[in-house]
């Protein structure tokens, strides 16, 4: 049963809910403060919130996640508001869902399962939707008990074993492993086939886009490449990876795709489900790690970036940090602890288009670090060639004699063995003769 038909049913009514979490003792923020991003989320998936609650504490409850004294308040605020969910802003184990369902009367979700059903809302292709379906399941198995207490309470006396529920639970965890293995399987063969589209454009430098959610990854593809990608102020507007040609000033074409955004508590089982989408980032030449400079949170936000490229096996891959939504920042000096962070960073607004320039600029430096420089010599009647050069390196210096082009770039192995093949001839070094040529050129 998914979580709409459980919550929602047939009713097109929009479901209330309060939402509620554990903080840490020194976290001063309200309640509504530090549950903003869980409201975010709740609203993403078209919930109403009725109300927030947060317990400071050292460590949630292991038995019922708040105190004994908070839950009867978070009952209270149900029964005062007629909510008929409530939310937790971490996950909850079988045992803490079950107790404060209990306590509480109405449903209870945790930030996982919210997380789960927003990306079901916001699947739109075959892969999305059976990497969502996978991790739904997973995310079922061990709480099938939750979900079979109405029969639990029709077995026999004290001792009896082997009730309806038991044996329900059994049938359906056998159903849903079947059911999960055959996802994998078919995600397995699609995991294939996006390896070999990925290597079938070796000859292109590639840049992902990276960031948390809402960092406008979608919105800074669409100034580069007019894409046409949805880009919308809500969390997780897209989630299938988009790949498409980025034109630089000289005429080179890079390629540039958007990813799905991350979270802070994104549930592991969706990470796994969606290596396949994020393949383009994992096989990616550079990185654009977008910060939306413009949110208190900014810093936590990029250690979240950070460890989920870690878990993803793409901790390794250079990047460049872009710090996004300078038109809404009024003091620049709040960047200086991002930037401290490391590496190259850019201050861009993908909206309105300030700092591209230097976007690209970042991008060409990087490309002279890691590219070679060599002298390609292409016949005057093969002008297709020519462009095609243009496209798939960068051209430092181009000139003409009686045999053709001598032509200098900067390029990568792959792109280089390309052009070789389609007739394109190596000068043995940027300064050698006219008249020499040879296998390959040394890298400057």
């Amino acid at each position: 049963m998914t979580l709409r038909e459980r919550l929602h049913g047939n009713e097109i009514a929009p479901v209330e809910a309060i939402l509620f979490g554990v903080v840490d003792h020194g976290d001063e923020r309200s309640a509504a403060e530090s549950l903003a991003e869980l409201s975010e989320l709740a609203d993403t998936g078209e919930f109403v919130v009725a109300g927030c609650m947060a317990q400071h504490r050292r460590h949630p409850d292991p038995h019922t996640y708040l105190g004994a004294g908070k839950l009867q308040e978070l009952a209270e605020a149900v029964a005062q508001t007629g909510a008929s969910v409530v939310i937790a802003d971490d996950q909850l184990s079988p045992a803490q869902g079950r107790n404060i369902e209990e306590a509480v009367k109405v449903a209870v979700l945790d930030r996982s399962e919210l997380i789960l059903h927003i990306f079901g809302i916001h699947a739109r292709t075959p892969q999305a939707r059976l990497q969502v379906e996978l991790a739904r399941l997973q995310y079922q198995v061990p709480r099938l008990k939750r979900m079979w207490t109405h029969l639990e309470r029709q077995r026999g006396g004290i001792g009896v074993r082997g009730g309806a529920g038991e044996k329900q639970i059994d049938v359906d965890r056998s159903e849903l492993r079947s059911k999960i293995a055959a996802l994998q399987r078919d995600l397995e063969k699609i995991g294939e086939r996006k390896v070999r589209e990925v290597r079938t454009r070796a000859d292109r430098f590639t840049v992902a886009l990276v960031g948390y959610t809402n960092s406008g990854k979608s919105t800074l593809m669409n100034r580069l490449t007019a894409a046409g990608v949805l880009a919308e102020d809500r969390l997780f507007s897209t989630l299938d990876t988009r790949t498409k040609p980025w034109r630089l000033a000289g005429g080179r074409t890079v390629l540039l795709s958007d990813t799905v955004g991350f979270i802070r508590k994104l549930p592991h089982q969706l990470v796994a489900s969606f290596h396949a989408t994020l393949e383009e980032a994992l096989n990616a030449d550079l990185l654009f790690l977008l910060v939306d400079g413009s949110s208190p949170q900014a810093l936590q936000q990029l250690a979240t970036v950070e460890e989920v490229l870690q878990q993803l096996g793409a901790g390794q891959i250079p990047r460049i940090q872009v710090l996004n939504k300078a038109d809404q920042i009024s003091d620049r000096s709040v960047l200086a602890p991002i930037r401290a962070h490391g590496g190259t960073s850019v201050l861009i607004s993908a909206l309105n288009g300030d700092g591209i320039g230097e976007l690209e600029a970042a991008l060409l430096e990087h490309l002279a670090t890691v590219e070679r420089e060599l002298i390609l010599l292409v016949d005057h009647s093969a002008g297709a060639l020519r462009a095609e050069v243009r496209q798939l390196a960068t051209v430092l210096d181009e000139r003409f004699d009686e045999r053709g082009s001598r032509i200098l770039v900067r390029a990568s192995q792959a792109a280089i063995e390309q052009l070789v093949a389609k007739g394109a001839r190596l000068a043995a070094h940027p300064d050698a003769e006219p008249g020499t040529t040879g296998p390959s050129a040394p890298a400057r």
